[in-house]
């Protein structure tokens, strides 16, 4: 009898994999045409940036594209979003929160990470205010976290 030891693979490992899969070959990833609205936003801490185009139409956001560079995380989140965003209408948008991210990411994220994880959203929320005609939020304002962390 052998003293072979099977590993089995943790639920976490797929997640891992999700993100992997997603930052290597990111969904909407593009320049949008005739967007309602862009905008941009930085990790100062790290480097990452996102910039989100948005069609609306009648309250609801029919396409989307983005552009970014960053970590894995920081994209990955972005792309997962992106695909969340399609069909959704801007007041449930709006709403979104850091758990709905975290969750779509699937995996988690210390602290140090959270403003990579969490950009795609402070970049979506402040979109959304100059759609509105009103004016960009701080981190905590839009995604519950202060901007020194």
């Amino acid at each position: 009898m052998s003293d072979t030891i099977f590993i089995v693979s943790l639920p976490m490992d797929i997640y891992a994999e999700n993100i992997l899969e997603h930052f290597r070959h990111p969904r909407n990833k593009g320049t949008l045409t005739g967007a309602t609205v862009k905008h941009e936003e930085a990790n100062h801490a790290c480097g990452d940036t996102v910039a989100i185009s948005l069609q609306i139409k009648n309250g609801k956001i029919l396409r989307t594209q983005w552009e970014g560079t960053g970590c894995a995380i920081s994209q990955a989140a972005m792309s997962l979003l992106s695909e969340r965003l399609v069909g959704m209408n801007i007041e449930t948008a709006a709403q979104l929160h850091k758990k709905d991210v975290l969750e779509l990411l699937g995996i988690p994220v210390s602290t140090r990470r959270m403003k990579c994880a969490l950009l795609c959203l402070h970049t979506l929320k402040n979109a959304l205010h100059i759609a509105e005609g009103g004016k960009t939020q701080n981190w905590l304002d839009t995604v519950e976290i202060d901007e020194g962390s």
